[in-house]
């Protein structure tokens, strides 16, 4: 890496290849797996929607790189929390410490994917049962 070499921001690489990721595991994970929810009553339930994400460096003298925390929100109609916590479990499975299976494109790599916390909320509708899960995402550019 020079020093005239321009540093890559990869949080929209990170939220497609971890849209890919889960779209390719949606029957494993028991969810549908959406960028764009249709209308609530159109959408297949549960599913799982990539949510907020946080980009800021993480240089070394050796290379330019990139912690990306991303959060993942499961929604599910399930009276109480079981549906939503298990898929959400099942995301993390497929996630956390499994840096080599997502390819965030070329000029840069994953070196960590960790699982950072989850949270079960109560949504506005008094039906839906809301999981967030948030990874953290670390990458190095070549």
């Amino acid at each position: 890496m020079t020093a005239s070499t321009p540093a890559r921001r990869p949080m929209a690489d990170i939220q497609a290849a971890l849209y890919q990721r889960l779209t390719a595991e949606d029957a494993a994970l028991g969810a549908a797996v959406y960028d764009y929810v249709p209308e609530k009553d159109a959408a297949s339930w549960p599913y799982v929607t990539l949510g907020e994400a946080i980009e800021t460096p993480a240089n070394s003298h050796s290379f330019i790189g990139r912690d990306t925390t991303i959060t993942v929100h499961v929604w599910s109609r399930y009276r109480g929390f079981a549906e939503a916590n298990a898929v959400a479990n099942r995301v993390t499975a497929l996630l956390d410490h499994r840096p080599a299976e997502l390819d965030v494109g070329d000029g840069q790599y994953v070196t960590s994917l960790r699982f950072e916390f989850g949270q079960t909320l109560r949504d506005e509708d008094p039906e839906v049962r809301h999981v967030v899960a948030r990874f953290r995402i670390r990458t190095a550019q070549t």
